[in-house]
């Protein structure tokens, strides 16, 4: 067994039941990547489309492909046809050009909707009321090509785990609340919620993370 892999197994001894791996891969070479594939593993996370594109084209055809960095409507086009989940979507305007290229390779997206919930400007996401306004929008239940399966969101780039976890309470809460409004349909459900990564992924699961993004700590800093 590689190094990699075992660090792979290793995160994936302590997730429960239910909780999913999503090994970010982003500026890691092709070979890296082959050494968690050659081990089981099939669910990595790109940040950029022009990367995560030519990971895909250069790799085995059965892995998971989730985009959880910015994505500019303008490069939705590129990932469309492989995509298994994109964690960014931040606004209408998005998730309306996802639905447009996904149905264009007869496909439907999996896709969370991002909230900002850090006490940081530069990361992304969308207020509380700008969530609230997609979900409750007439137009979503036309969107055939894309099913929003709950949300993600990043925390401050912070030593002080006070502040992580307070932030990640309030994403549960925002899911807990949405959930609590009951609007199920074939494109629209509140089932996972993405958030934590390598420094803070066990608090994020405390607080009711499905999904953590693990890059360093599996693969090494950059």
């Amino acid at each position: 067994m590689n190094h990699i892999t075992e660090k792979i197994k290793e995160i994936e001894a302590k997730l429960p039941a239910g909780v999913k791996l999503v090994a970010v891969s982003k500026l890691k070479p092709v070979e890296t990547l082959m050494q968690a594939y050659e081990g089981g593993f099939r669910r990595f996370g790109e940040n950029y489309v022009q990367e995560l594109s030519g990971k895909f084209e250069n790799m085995p055809k059965d892995i998971e492909w989730h985009m959880i960095g910015h994505l500019q409507s303008n490069k939705v086009k590129y990932i469309a046809p492989f995509v298994s989940m994109i964690h960014s979507v931040d606004s209408f305007k998005l998730l309306v050009e996802i639905n447009k290229q996904a149905a264009k390779n007869d496909r439907v997206i999996d896709c969370l909707l991002q909230v900002h919930i850090a006490e940081e400007d530069t990361k992304t996401g969308m207020s509380e009321e700008e969530l609230l306004e997609i979900i409750n929008a007439d137009q979503l239940k036309s969107l055939k090509n894309v099913r929003i399966l709950g949300l993600m969101g990043m925390s401050t780039f912070t030593d002080d785990l006070y502040q992580v976890r307070r932030e990640f309470k309030s994403l549960k809460k925002i899911f807990d609340d949405v959930k609590s409004m009951g609007k199920t349909s074939d494109n629209f459900s509140m089932n996972e919620i993405s958030m934590g990564m390598s420094g803070d992924w066990p608090l994020a699961i405390e607080e009711g993370s499905t999904m953590v993004r693990v890059g360093s700590a599996i693969f090494g800093s950059r």
